[in-house]
C-alpha cells in the first residue's frame, strides 16, 4: 500500500507574530501614550496631526520607527491572508509571509524616501508637510484597527471575507478623509495631485499586487 504524502502547515508562527504586534503596541504606549492615542484616533482627530507637525518630529525617532514597523507587519499579514484567500492553490507558511513582508516593507520604504527626497528637491516640503504627515498618520490609524480585525478573524469563526470588507471600508475612509483634510492643496494643484496619485498611489500597488499574486 502506497503511503500518502501529507503536508502539515505550522501556524504557531501566526500566534507569535500577533504577540510581537501586541508587544509593539505596549512599547508605543511606554514611549508615549499621548502619541499612541493620537495615532489610533487620527482619522477623527485632525488636531493631533497639526501638533505632530508643530513638534517637528524627525522620522528617525524610536516611536515613529516602531509604529512604522508595526504598520508594515500588519499590512503584510493582511496581504498574506488575502493571498491565501484569493489564490486557494497557494500553500501558506512563514516563508510566504516573510516574502510578502519584504515586498511590502521595500515598497513603503522606497515610497517614503522618494516623497521626502522629491519634496526637498523641488523645495515644496513645507507645502506638503500636512499632506504627507496626515497620509502617514491615517495609515497608522488604519493599521491599529486592522490589527484588531486580524486577531478577531484568527480566533473566531469569521473568515477572510470579513477582512476584505473591513479593509476596503477603512482604506476608503482613509482616502476620503485625506482628500477632505487636504482639499485646499489638492484643488489648487489638481493636475500635480492626479499625477502623484497615478505614479505613487495607483501604479506601485498594482505592481505590488502583481508581484504577490
Amino acid at each position: 500500500m502506497q503511503a500518502l504524502e501529507r503536508t502539515i502547515i505550522d501556524t504557531n508562527w501566526i500566534t507569535i507574530l500577533l504577540v510581537v504586534l501586541l508587544v509593539c503596541v505596549f512599547l508605543l504606549k511606554g514611549l508615549s501614550f499621548e502619541r499612541l492615542k493620537g495615532n489610533a484616533l487620527s482619522l477623527i482627530n485632525k488636531t493631533f496631526i497639526e501638533s505632530e507637525i508643530e513638534e517637528n518630529y524627525s522620522f528617525v525617532n524610536l516611536f515613529k520607527i516602531v509604529v512604522f514597523i508595526f504598520s508594515m507587519i500588519v499590512i503584510s499579514f493582511l496581504m498574506y491572508k488575502f493571498l491565501l484567500f484569493f489564490d486557494v492553490s497557494k500553500e501558506g507558511g512563514f516563508y510566504i509571509f516573510i516574502e510578502t513582508l519584504g515586498v511590502v516593507f521595500s515598497y513603503f520604504s522606497i515610497k517614503r524616501l522618494l516623497e521626502f527626497l522629491l519634496s526637498h528637491l523641488f523645495k515644496i516640503n513645507e507645502q506638503l508637510k500636512f499632506f504627507l504627515c496626515s497620509k502617514s498618520n491615517y495609515l497608522n490609524c488604519v493599521s491599529f484597527y486592522l490589527f484588531i480585525a486580524l486577531v478577531i478573524v484568527e480566533y473566531s469563526p469569521l473568515n477572510t471575507l470579513f477582512l476584505v470588507y473591513f479593509s476596503v471600508l477603512f482604506f476608503s475612509i482613509r482616502f476620503v478623509l485625506h482628500l477632505i483634510s487636504n482639499k485646499k492643496l489638492i484643488s489648487s494643484k489638481l493636475f500635480y495631485f492626479i499625477l502623484y496619485l497615478c505614479s505613487f498611489e495607483i501604479a506601485p500597488p498594482f505592481i505590488l499586487f502583481k508581484l504577490l499574486f
